[in-house]
């Protein structure tokens, strides 16, 4: 099950500057197991070491944020379009 992946620039680095990527998986934790396997590094930095979505990183599936569905048990389908959104934070100061 082929799922569309949005890289941002900040992690093109580790898609080998590849704007969108694919990845396999029926949940978001199998399609983040298969995105590390298809390109390392790239987990760590969305993922912490005990497995939960780290704070700093947004994941929509099909435009809907992860936090809201289900984490990393989202469910996901053939053809869906994962997004990576760095959180971006600051403000004037």
């Amino acid at each position: 099950m082929a799922v569309h992946v949005t890289v941002p620039t900040v992690f093109r680095q580790y898609t080998s500057g590849d704007k969108q990527v694919t990845a396999d998986g029926t949940t978001l934790a199998d399609v983040l197991s298969d995105l590390a396997a298809r390109h390392p590094g790239l987990h760590s930095r969305l993922v912490t070491d005990d497995g939960r979505l780290r704070r700093f990183v947004n994941l929509y599936v099909n435009d809907v944020d992860v936090r809201e569905s289900g984490l990393l048990d989202t469910r996901t389908n053939d053809g869906d379009v994962l997004v990576i959104l760095p959180a971006v934070a600051g403000g004037a100061g």
